[in-house]
């Protein structure tokens, strides 16, 4: 990888120390450039011409989607957020009282708000997955519960977002296909940053987002959908005339691809960065991505433990670009602070977005550094010595 014409291609980097990949990354120019080219085109011309003048531009999403995951372009739909995919994709399922849902420990929060609703409203019940001793989910424990409790439904979360673990999705799924059970990955924080190949996985649905690791504009989403997904007549809750056709004045049919779950009206604009930001990550390649990625945690933690003498709080037999840990006796918002005023953007996670995952570790609140492969090893010598600095505040 040429990161010089990398961190050209970043504006940000002149700017800022950008470890907070995890929440939002720094978009490269060319996805900054065709959000605003596509603006000014609405801007100039009329948003509904614009869309019938671009709809070849603007189907390139779908092919690029399909490239990234390793499927048809008639298995993606754009949503607004990964949660959006999330709900859309969970919306399709005829739950009943006392259904039951498996749940990994490590969902995303609002992953388990989603299923507590549903809990409240429908009777629904959710049983969760053990973790084995390094933290991963338990593959034995999940076979069994599959086959103690027939669930309705499977979700995990491939990477969660407060802790670097990487779940291993292809064993869970290699599993979950032998039952009749749905498989939902939550691939929000995993995108982008490593291989996430949808047939490999066996997922009925995957979601992700695009402001993360894929480094395009906040606001877009996407969502897999299955080939066995679609052919069960999996639809959402709610379609509209994007995702179905009204034939009669009691019946409609829903499209027979997974835009039956996008929505007519959308953000053409960042459907066009979204696009730039998959081409973008193909063109510097998944793989080279993780490599590097790789090489920059390593260092990262390794430096955290040798010159700050500070563990990291991640566990995993696979580690990712996300670094938890304690550091400091500031407030979270006192310790984002005293990092932007040295330039370097990280983040703070709560015992709010990880309630069973953080009691088990004892923290209420860790220091979140998510590097990417733009970064570079200079970049983290600096956050090393802030993070001594902020050791020597009392």
């Amino acid at each position: 990888m040429n990161i010089d014409e990398l961190r050209n291609d970043t504006e940000g980097c002149k700017s800022v120390i950008h470890f907070n990949n995890a929440g939002a990354a720094l978009m490269p120019k060319p996805v900054a450039k065709a959000v605003r080219d596509y603006i000014t085109e609405e801007e100039n011309y009329g948003g509904y011409e614009v869309a019938d003048s671009k709809i070849n531009e603007l189907d390139n999403f779908y092919n690029s989607a399909a490239q990234l995951l390793n499927t048809k372009a008639g298995n993606i739909a754009y949503t607004v957020n990964a949660t959006d995919s999330y709900n859309r994709a969970l919306s399709s399922m005829l739950f009943k009282t006392n259904d039951i849902v498996l749940l990994s420990k490590n969902d995303y929060p609002s992953n388990f708000i989603a299923y507590l609703s549903l809990q409240k409203r429908f009777g629904i019940k959710i049983e969760l997955i053990e973790n084995t001793a390094t933290g991963e989910i338990d593959v034995d424990d999940l076979e069994k519960k599959i086959k103690k409790f027939s669930p309705k439904l499977v979700s995990v979360t491939h990477v969660p977002t407060s802790s670097g673990i990487v779940q291993p999705v292809n064993d869970i799924g290699n599993i979950i296909k032998n039952y009749d059970a749905v498989f939902l990955l939550d691939a929000c924080q995993s995108l982008g940053q490593m291989p996430v190949d949808a047939a490999a996985t066996h997922a009925d649905f995957i979601s992700g987002t695009f402001r993360k690791f894929l480094r395009g504009p906040r606001g877009a989403g996407l969502l897999y959908v299955s080939d066995k997904a679609l052919q069960s007549g999996y639809e959402p809750l709610f379609p509209d005339i994007r995702g179905a056709d009204w034939i009669t004045e009691n019946k409609y049919n829903p499209v027979t691809n997974a835009k039956r779950f996008e929505d007519w009206e959308t953000a053409y604009a960042l459907m066009m960065g979204s696009t730039a930001a998959l081409q973008y990550a193909l063109n510097a390649g998944i793989e080279a991505i993780e490599l590097r990625n790789t090489m920059l945690n390593d260092k990262l933690r390794d430096d955290l433990s040798t010159f700050c003498n500070i563990e990291t709080l991640d566990r995993g037999k696979k580690q990712c670009s996300i670094i938890t840990f304690k550091a400091g006796n500031k407030s979270p918002e006192a310790t984002k602070k005293f990092f932007r005023d040295k330039g370097i953007n990280i983040y703070t996670t709560s015992k709010t977005s990880a309630q069973i995952d953080f009691e088990e570790k004892h923290v209420d609140w860790v220091l979140r550094v998510s590097p990417h492969y733009y970064n570079t090893e200079e970049e983290i010598d600096i956050f090393i010595e802030a993070v001594k600095s902020l050791q020597a505040l009392h």
